[in-house]
């Protein structure tokens, strides 16, 4: 297969050849997505993370840990940990992504939550302080992270941050913790920090709960309907690589010291792709014949969730040069074919995955 490096498309990734990057959360979803795409790129990545919390888990099945300089367990809150493996690796760039990432189970145990996004992130910013390798730092965090007020119209990174949610408001929260350590000890010593926002992000090897995508890839599987709560809801629904060439140009751009984007940044869909749950499975229908669904309002009171959410991408379009590559029918193909071909094919996860990653960038 061709090296990304020969690919003008990939000029993004390209630029991280040679470089040690250190990431967090790179056992999960987006972040074996990250993991995978960085080693081919030829970086140095070095991995710290909770072992996978799904089964089957993109980490495990694409074998991600093989290409990785160095993957290490452990839990964010452990600060100790943490900055020694940060130390070992002594990476150009963080990209931290380590999370409690889901609404629903915020609900359920909101202290663990709070403790992860935030005290996690602390724990994240205090070993880049010990660090000094360390020239740039990427905090991911929402879409979520805006005080919501179901506007028609996009959030943008000036406009406030909220959270009813405990996962919400925690993210919000970390949004807050990232500014205090840039301006507070950072930018003083040249680390140039930013946070990025990205939309609904989805894609071939998520497996969590609660989540679109996941679900209906199991009802799939199972012969069943997915049982949808709120068809109308919208979301800036986006693919996982857009997301990740969203975080990496902006890396590749602290990385050559342009400190006036040490700042936030959304990284959403066109507004034509912010649309309804029933939108977004009418079109996964199309490449998924066998995805049914019925609309199943929840019996009695339900967490409160958001109706409309919508991202302005303006800052990323006009300063880093980023837009959206993928249409949405584009990102809705790749996810159905990538998981219709693991439920048949397991073993085909790591070259479905490559595929993928060569298809964005050609």
């Amino acid at each position: 297969m061709e090296d990304l490096v020969n690919r003008g498309a990939a000029g993004t990734f390209a630029a991280y050849r040679g470089r040690r990057v250190f990431i967090t959360g790179h056992t999960g979803f987006k972040g074996a997505w990250l993991a995978l795409l960085l080693a081919r790129a030829g970086a140095r990545v070095s991995g710290y993370a909770l072992s996978p919390a799904t089964t089957p888990a993109l980490f495990d099945a694409a074998g991600v840990a093989p290409v990785l300089a160095a993957h290490t367990v452990g839990d964010v809150r452990d600060a100790a940990t943490l900055a020694q493996a940060m130390q070992a690796a002594e990476p150009e760039i963080v990209f931290h992504l380590a999370a409690q990432p889901l609404v629903r189970a915020s609900y359920r145990d909101p202290a663990l939550t709070w403790s992860t996004n935030v005290m996690g992130t602390v724990n994240v910013l205090d070993a880049v302080r010990a660090c000094p390798s360390v020239r740039a730092v990427i905090v991911v965090t929402t879409d979520k992270c805006y005080d919501n007020k179901e506007w028609l119209w996009g959030y943008r990174e000036t406009d406030p941050l909220g959270g009813h949610d405990p996962y919400s408001a925690s993210k919000a929260g970390t949004e807050l913790v990232a500014a205090s350590y840039r301006k507070s000890f950072l930018a003083e010593r040249g680390v140039l920090l930013a946070t990025a926002r990205a939309g609904n992000v989805i894609g071939g090897g998520d497996w969590s709960e609660d989540r679109l995508i996941p679900d209906a890839a199991r009802a799939a599987a199972a012969g069943r309907a997915l049982e949808i709560r709120s068809p109308h809801a919208t979301r800036p629904w986006q693919h996982v690589l857009e997301a990740l060439h969203g975080y990496l140009r902006l890396g590749n751009r602290l990385l050559d010291g342009d400190a006036a984007l040490a700042d936030a940044f959304n990284f959403g869909p066109e507004p034509r792709d912010n649309v309804s749950v029933a939108t977004v499975l009418g079109g996964l229908q199309a490449h998924w014949p066998e995805l049914q669904w019925a609309h199943c309002p929840p019996p009695g009171a339900a967490p409160h969730e958001a109706r409309n959410l919508y991202l302005d991408a303006a800052r990323a379009h006009t300063l880093l040069g980023w837009a959206p590559r993928w249409t949405l029918d584009e990102a809705l193909a790749a996810t159905a074919q990538w998981y219709r071909t693991v439920q048949f094919a397991p073993g085909q996860a790591r070259a479905i995955t490559e595929q993928q990653i060569e298809q964005f960038c050609a």
